[in-house]
């Protein structure tokens, strides 16, 4: 099997994690609070992270230089991004926050084109155009259509805001990933992260009523901190080495159409005729996006 069939199998798998996430996050905000949930979660995902890292002999210096840069970025991506995906996910409905953040493709694509980081080619551009306008196909399809005088229209727009500053995330990520390998990266995010939002989250944990939480509860913390963080960080950052960040970004469009088939199979929900339609719309985007051209994009190699 070759390297990047490993890639796409993992990406794949992320897109499956991320999909029962958000379904997860909002069953355990029931009992757990944002804040405590996120400073809770973030401990699992360093464990882990630290843990490959250690078991794979990638134990690392960072120098002087890299120290504000490092910090900015895991201010942006495990403290906004995360701070933005905990609140809004609380504000909104697991389906239109997945949703939501279905948009990454997007922003990633006109970051990377604005800044001349990573230039789209047609087929690119069409898989990514594909796929978003099936994403809209499955809201306005639905028995219950997204719509912005909702309830959850604050929350929405917070999910929004996630999804932009992912996308920026996502982009600045590569130029480190030319100096510390996707699991290095991934530890000092997390760590970051986790110092961060504990201390955050520390009054609010103080005061839960641990008795109280189910199990399930619980599982959500560990679910959502191992696998939707920790694991999921290593595929992702590693997927940006390997094949791109606007290819990478495009397997977050399958996380709507994945929420809608775990619907359909675990509560017997039924589909639209336009859901379907957008199901197979963003199933050809990610076929376009993947689309070779006679100069495919290079990327920096391991270190």
């Amino acid at each position: 099997m070759s390297k990047k069939t490993v890639v796409e199998a993992s990406l794949f798998l992320v897109a499956l994690i991320w999909a029962l996430n958000f379904s997860v996050v909002k069953y355990s905000l029931v009992e757990i609070d944002p804040l405590s949930f996120n400073g809770l979660r973030f401990i699992f995902a360093a464990a882990i992270i630290w843990a490959v890292l250690f078991y794979r002999r990638q134990l690392f210096t960072i120098p002087k230089k890299d120290w504000l840069p490092l910090l900015g970025m895991g201010l942006l991506g495990n403290i906004i991004y995360q701070g933005l995906f905990i609140i809004g996910i609380d504000y909104t409905y697991a389906a239109n926050a997945a949703v939501m953040l279905g948009t990454i493709p997007i922003w990633v694509a006109l970051i990377s084109h604005f800044f001349k980081l990573e230039q789209m080619n047609i087929f690119k551009t069409l898989g990514v155009i594909a796929a978003f306008g099936g994403i809209i196909f499955i809201v306005s399809g639905g028995q219950d259509p997204f719509s912005l005088s909702s309830d959850t229209f604050f929350g929405d727009l917070i999910i929004i805001a996630a999804a932009v500053v992912w996308g920026g995330y996502t982009i600045l990520s590569k130029s480190f990933l030319t100096r510390y390998t996707p699991i290095q990266f991934s530890a000092i995010m997390a760590t970051i992260g986790a110092i961060v939002l504990f201390l955050i989250g520390l009054p609010n944990i103080i005061h839960l009523q641990w008795t109280q939480i189910s199990a399930a509860a619980y599982g959500g913390v560990v679910y959502s901190g191992l696998l939707s963080i920790g694991v999921a960080y290593l595929i992702w950052n590693y997927g940006l080495q390997t094949v791109g960040a606007v290819h990478t970004a495009t397997y977050q469009n399958l996380v709507p159409v994945m929420g809608l088939f775990f619907g359909i199979v675990l509560l017997n929900e039924q589909l639209t005729f336009l859901q379907y339609i957008g199901s197979a719309l963003v199933i050809a985007g990610i076929v376009l996006a993947r689309w070779r051209t006679s100069s495919p994009e290079k990327v920096p190699p391991m270190e």
